[in-house]
């Protein structure tokens, strides 16, 4: 089936550098599309081509109707739009308008971040499970900036746990504070790229941001707070427990972490891993999950993403049919010796008295 509709305004923006979005317009729907004059013609499956044409038709009219639109934003609208097939471009473009977070406008870029944010704003506690890169710590801190800024709260604590991976604490030069900081080195610079530089450093200073290590939340109670836990995979159950339980009135909790970069110690049960279980059914608590789709750094990202874990299958796979086949050699043949037990008896042998 063909199909040609006419763009008068924005048509450089909606084919996107390089025709990047053109090509991303193409793979979600599943049709090619050639450029005439004004107008963009599509070729493929009558139902793949309807949802195409409608697409392009609302952003025609949106655009005719004086809403402006980024390059960027429609990638991120065409991402999403591709997960969900419920979602409209009038409805993501009305509802899902970049957000103004200090310095910065953050148009969440997929279906999962949409829902992250959306899920952040409407409940007081949330946990962003998934892989790294996909916004998790990002969207949290440029969230907590917004409550900050608009006054819904009057501080933000941002905590990390200081998992020793690879050197000891006591053996890095500096104070306390100086041996913890390079672990709290993505919240600054979150941070940094969400507020001025200035204004970040006065509100350090005057404790209206604060980032510390998650042993420095022990016996507090956070009120009036934005607090996010972040790389919770690395808590202990005790740890996590200790945070979850720190919320105080007026206040939101975000915990991001990914369960497949677990570095406590063998034998340490993830805090995260276990709150998963724990707290899943608690009303009022929000888990959003990410996948290697939801990375928003290089391309390239979510392939290895994707190839680690295809590893990870195989090798549990393996160590699973290893395991099968030395459970079949255990087995005692008729007639031999169980180990720490007597002798089988041979099958027409009398037994001595």
């Amino acid at each position: 089936m063909k199909a040609s509709v006419k763009i008068r305004k924005g048509l450089e923006r909606f084919v996107g550098t390089y025709d990047g979005n053109l090509k991303l317009f193409e793979r979600c729907f599943e049709v090619t599309a050639q450029l005439s004059d004004d107008a963009l013609e599509i070729e493929g499956g009558e139902a793949n081509v309807r949802r195409a044409r409608r697409l392009i038709e609302e952003y025609a009219e949106l655009v005719e109707s004086g809403i402006h639109f980024e390059s960027a934003e429609i990638e991120s609208y065409l991402r999403i739009i591709s997960q969900d097939p419920d979602a409209t471009l009038k409805g993501l473009a009305e509802a899902g308008r970049p957000r103004a977070f200090g310095k910065k406008s953050i148009t969440p870029k997929s279906l999962n971040q949409r829902l992250y944010v959306d899920a952040i704003e409407r409940h007081d506690m949330v946990f962003g499970i998934g892989p790294s890169g996909t916004g998790k710590t990002y969207l949290a801190v440029a969230m907590a900036v917004d409550a900050l800024l608009t006054k819904e709260v009057s501080r933000i604590i941002l905590a990390r746990p200081a998992v020793e991976a690879g050197e000891r604490l006591g053996y890095l030069p500096g104070t306390v504070q100086e041996k913890v900081n390079p672990y709290l080195r993505p919240l600054y610079d979150a941070l940094y790229d969400v507020l001025d530089p200035d204004r970040v450093e006065r509100y350090l200073e005057k404790g209206i941001i604060e980032i510390a290590p998650i042993a420095f939340m022990r016996g507090r109670t956070l009120n009036d707070a934005f607090v996010i836990l972040d790389e919770a995979q690395n808590t202990t159950s005790e740890q996590m427990k200790m945070f979850l339980t720190r919320l105080g009135f007026n206040s939101k909790a975000v915990v991001t972490g990914d369960v497949t970069q677990i570095d406590l110690p063998n034998g340490r049960r993830s805090g995260l891993v276990e709150a998963v279980e724990v707290v899943a059914k608690v009303l009022g608590i929000s888990f959003v999950y990410f996948t290697e789709r939801d990375v928003v750094r290089h391309s390239l990202v979510q392939r290895i993403i994707r190839a680690y874990e295809e590893f990870d299958q195989i090798r549990v796979a393996r160590a699973n049919g290893e395991r099968s086949a030395r459970n079949g050699e255990a087995k005692p043949a008729n007639g031999e010796r169980l180990a720490n037990g007597p002798a089988a008896p041979v099958q027409g042998a009398t037994p001595k008295d």
